[in-house]
């Protein structure tokens, strides 16, 4: 039997805060929105296996029959849950990287197609850099939180390069838009 692989699957992480003090009384909903936009759309949600926005969303993916990868910054089940005291429940295959959350950020972020900003801290900002970088489709979620607005300025003042770049309020939006994108992007790839 020869085997002939299907339509790649795509995948969309999500960026956010673990602490979530800061993010307003609509981010819940809004992260577990994202997460069912992403299942429903047929893409596998990414996380860094962690608490706050990133689970919600988690959540969410797995509330609509999705699967959620969960990066872990720790070498085992026991090291992310004693160590580091993160959660598995929303993460339906964990990945054990054993870097840390800097090195754990860098995995995620290069394994995914896409990824989507939330509320946010300086680990948010870390993914979004490396994702800037790597020149993955980016989605902003917009929300009563200043990380849209932070990631807002470091673009418009980094002097760089285009990038495909997202910013929108609506979590359907900014999951169709990002995986239109992605699309496009293999499809470039594929001609060449």
């Amino acid at each position: 039997m020869k085997f002939e692989p299907k339509e790649l699957h795509m995948s969309i992480a999500i960026s956010g805060a673990g602490e979530t003090g800061h993010c307003g009384v609509d981010a819940l909903e809004l992260a577990k929105a994202l997460g069912k936009e992403i299942a429903q759309h047929g893409a596998v949600t990414i996380t860094g296996a962690t608490t706050g926005f990133p689970m919600w969303a988690g959540m969410g993916a797995m509330e609509a029959g999705g699967a959620v990868l969960g990066f872990s910054p720790a070498v085992s089940s026991e090291e992310h849950e004693k160590v580091y005291r993160q959660p598995l429940e929303h993460v339906t295959v964990p990945i054990f990287t054993g870097f840390g959350y800097s090195g754990r950020d860098l995995l995620m972020v290069r394994s995914c197609d896409a990824i989507v900003f939330g509320c946010g801290r300086i680990s948010s900002i870390n993914e979004f850099t490396i994702a800037y970088k790597e020149n993955k489709p980016i989605g902003v979620l917009q929300g009563g939180w200043m990380t849209d607005k932070l990631l807002k300025q470091i673009v418009e003042q980094s002097h760089d390069e285009a990038r495909i770049i997202f910013f929108d309020k609506d979590p359907r939006k900014l999951v169709e838009q990002l995986i239109k994108a992605v699309k496009e992007k293999r499809g470039a790839r594929k001609e060449k």
